[in-house]
């Protein structure tokens, strides 16, 4: 698959090359133009007409010098968590005269990283890229990956890599203690919402948001109503416990919020407009709290209303605002896959 309509794997999978979730560059033949690390950043790649730096032009993302031998230039990323990996976006924007023709990508599952006697499984084979465009490619193989290694041939530069996944959820960290089931890390996910004007991807991040644009945040409502965001759960779980942190929201957090569940264990057809049409009739499991500037609320003990194990919450927040962070602690029920 090549650049054009964006595909299905790009939905109900996390980046797990983001570097805002973990992700990091540890190997390259070569980044005289541009590090690794900005092919993984999150943000759209960007172009600073007339930027120069000590080795030429400023360009946002990896690139390699000119290559004057035989062979090819490639990198290895470990990814944010091991996960299963559904497909890939290899994104030249910007890369006009000076973009890789084609790439190719390996894995392997190396807790401990890499190293010469490790074993890489091919994902995606030779495949041609154009200038200055996303491009998209499934996998080709099946199986847990915690590194991926790019092959560009013979060099030049990527803006992005983004590889869409499935975090491996760690169950044995859950025999015991409750898990924050939300997680984008476990393999959480937001599947619909009603507004995200200003963002909505790092709700389920690791950690507290680093400033107001780290988070979920609507425009202010005009209407009648409230605002709501569907999260898959990481598995099928009994909840104990919710965590809403408005951390850097001071004068636009929300007033109050609630928390609604459902198994929809099974469920067929298309999920996000499933949700958005009969969310707002699940079981309520937290009634409406009042909330505060720039704090972390917790919810538990005789708040939070004991249901049977669900496999999807809806966070309401009346009327509107922004949340840095939500946490949905519990337990993973028998079978308990989403």
């Amino acid at each position: 698959m090549s650049s054009g309509a964006t595909p299905s794997f790009t939905r109900g999978t996390i980046n797990l090359a983001s570097a805002g979730l973990g992700a990091r560059g540890i190997f390259a033949t070569d980044a005289f133009f541009g590090p690794l690390s900005r092919m993984l950043a999150d943000e759209p790649a960007v172009y600073k007409p007339g930027v120069y730096d000590e080795h030429g032009k400023w360009m946002d993302g990896w690139e390699t010098r000119r290559r004057r031998g035989p062979g090819h230039d490639h990198a290895i990323v470990a990814l944010a968590t091991p996960g299963r990996i559904k497909g890939f976006e290899v994104d030249t924007a910007h890369f006009t005269g000076n973009y890789p023709t084609a790439c190719a990508i390996e894995g392997c599952l190396a807790p401990d990283g890499p190293d010469e006697a490790t074993v890489w499984t091919p994902l995606l084979a030779a495949s041609p890229l154009g200038p200055n465009a996303p491009h998209f490619f499934d996998c080709a193989a099946d199986g847990l990956f915690s590194h991926v290694r790019l092959r560009i041939y013979p060099d030049g530069g990527v803006a992005r890599l983004r590889v869409h996944g499935l975090p491996a959820l760690d169950r044995s960290a859950a025999e015991n203690e409750p898990i924050d089931l939300a997680a984008a890390l476990a393999g959480g996910t937001v599947v619909a919402l009603s507004n995200g004007h200003y963002g909505h991807q790092r709700l389920l991040a690791p950690g507290r948001g680093i400033n107001m644009g780290d988070g979920w945040e609507t425009s202010r409502r005009r209407t009648p109503g409230h605002e709501w965001i569907v999260v898959r759960l990481a598995a099928r779980a009994t909840i104990e416990s919710i965590v809403v942190d408005t951390a850097h929201f001071k004068g636009n957090y929300p007033d109050a919020c609630s928390l609604q569940a459902a198994d929809l264990t099974g469920t067929t057809g298309d999920l996000p407009t499933l949700v958005t049409a009969a969310s707002m009739f699940w079981q309520e499991i937290l009634p409406e709290q009042k909330l505060a500037a720039d704090r972390i609320h917790t919810f538990d003990g005789n708040l939070v209303k004991r249901a049977d194990a669900v496999t999807h919450v809806r966070l309401n927040i009346h009327p509107d605002g922004g949340v840095s962070r939500l946490r949905i602690f519990g337990h993973l029920a028998e079978g308990g896959k989403t």
